[in-house]
């Protein structure tokens, strides 16, 4: 028999389903392996106890003859930013540790709704800031990946979703979950050789899920293809009343959609994304994936989208400003640790808390953060940067004219090393340079493999489109992995 692990989302579940396996035994294998993987820190913590509950029902369903539901027998990973009913949950920061949700959020209960079970809580960047998964209070996660160039340099998974990007491509699990603020679903898949999506913002609910930026945070899954990505997808979304961000729209059958015929459709190329510097092999993977898509039956256009050098600096005045806000509730008080110096009053423990509990990365974009939304410089900076993201949306809006969804590089480089770039914060942040606008903008975005660099790194391709479009970005990205035939994986070493 194949090994079980290999196989991803939709091979589960059809296997479970005609009888080939039982999803104890799939579970089992999944558990097998997330067990002797310690080395990848992907999972903060493990929940071998969920999957095989999961696993017995939908066997036992079976059994029964009743109606699978549409993830039975698929274990998953949650990023440990979603609330989980009696799982730590921590947002793999030290303000946190040991705080155990009595309540589920929306995308996690939807999952088991549909018949999922959790694997476990995957790492991340602290309170989702990151680019590279160096900012967790639990340590570093290792992207599985190596370098073809004989040096054993432990390279970053992406982020601020690097345990989810690790687990899933280190086969771990067949999919998992993750979240978007500027990037960090889309970049942390490009450096591992997955596929994640970003939705429409309002698709998935942010309810029970630990906010960072408010207006920009978004929900989406992270697995091994776009097919795979498309049947997690339908069983995260749906309306809901608790999130007052929500779509209240039908969610869309996006795996029956899935088309890699492009005929009659218009792809647009920004101009802008032409970067100085951008290294040779992701423009050869761009124009490659340009005339991949040419080959579906797309027209190649060209767009402008003038105001895309600005969208980087907007992000990151925007996104620290909610982050100081959404971040003030950890004081001590209610959840969390708590530190009380001797004879200290109610400010000296909120200060005493948060020095203790926030790492430096978090403590930065607080202190940005609280800066830009000060009397004295919030006009200046705050309603500038908002005026500016309106000015990012048009420019969208005038290239949907003239096209149907945009093709760029996901990412300006391959995996970094780690600790390569975490002593200038302005380098770790161009990470995103190609992801923030559409996440300004609230688009559906995904990134796809599409090849390897010289040093044996997976290089992604990003599809932009337009608000509620997820079909099509899904489409164009299975057109793009019909033709790349992108299947390497990384040795195993851990």
């Amino acid at each position: 028999m194949t090994d079980l692990t290999d196989l991803g989302i939709a091979g589960i579940r059809d296997g479970v389903r005609d009888g080939s396996f039982k999803a104890r035994e799939v579970a089992d294998a999944f558990i097998v392996k997330v067990s002797r993987a310690k080395a990848l820190n992907a999972f903060l913590v493990e929940t071998p106890d969920h999957a095989i509950a999961a696993a017995t029902a939908a066997d036992t369903a079976r059994e029964a003859g009743e109606t699978l539901k549409p993830l039975a027998g698929v274990p998953i990973g949650m990023k440990d930013l979603f609330c989980t009913k009696g799982v730590t949950t921590t947002a793999a920061s030290h303000i946190l540790e040991g705080f155990t949700p009595t309540y589920e959020s929306t995308v996690s209960q939807n999952l088991w709704d549909a018949g999922a079970g959790m694997l476990g809580k995957l790492n991340m960047d602290q309170f989702a800031m990151g680019s590279s998964n160096e900012t967790s209070a639990f340590g570093n996660v290792i992207s599985p990946w190596k370098r073809n160039d004989g040096g054993n340099a432990s390279l970053a998974p992406g982020g601020s979703s690097g345990g989810s990007s690790s687990a899933v491509a280190a086969r771990l699990c067949p999919g998992a979950t993750g979240t978007d603020t500027g990037g960090s679903i889309r970049q942390p898949a490009a450096f591992t050789g997955i596929s994640g999506i970003k939705p429409t913002y309002g698709r998935c609910s942010r309810w029970g899920t630990i906010a960072f930026a408010s207006s920009l945070d978004q929900a989406g899954p992270m697995a091994r293809d776009v097919r795979d990505c498309a049947i997690l997808l339908e069983a995260m979304a749906g309306f809901d009343a608790k999130d007052g961000t929500s779509l209240q729209l039908d969610v869309p059958k996006w795996e029956a959609g899935l088309s890699g015929n492009f005929n009659g459709l218009r792809v647009g190329i920004p101009k802008e994304y032409r970067v100085d510097g951008m290294p040779e092999d992701i423009e050869a993977l761009w124009q490659q994936g340009i005339d991949w898509l040419k080959d579906a039956g797309a027209t190649i256009v060209e767009v402008s989208l003038p105001h895309t050098k600005y969208a980087l600096p907007a992000y990151y005045i925007i996104a620290p400003a909610e982050a100081s806000s959404n971040l003030a509730r950890y004081d001590g008080v209610r959840y969390g640790i708590r530190d009380l110096p001797t004879g200290a009053g109610l400010q000296d423990m909120y200060a005493a808390t948060r020095a203790e509990g926030f790492g430096p990365e978090v403590k930065r974009r607080i202190m940005i953060g609280t800066y830009v939304l000060s009397a004295g410089f919030y006009d200046a900076y705050y309603t500038q940067a908002q005026k500016v993201r309106t000015l990012i949306a048009r420019d969208f809006e005038r290239a949907w004219e003239t096209c149907d969804v945009l093709l760029t590089p996901t990412a300006p480089s391959a995996a970094f090393a780690l600790g390569e770039k975490s002593a200038d914060p302005i380098a770790m942040y161009l990470n995103d340079v190609f992801t923030v606008p559409s996440s300004l903008a609230g688009l559906p975005a995904m990134s796809v493999p599409g090849g390897l660099d010289k040093q044996g790194l997976p290089l992604g391709l990003q599809i932009i489109g337009k608000p509620l479009d997820e079909q099509g970005v899904l489409n164009a990205g299975l057109a793009i992995e019909q033709r790349a035939g992108f299947v390497a994986r990384p040795d195993v070493w851990w």
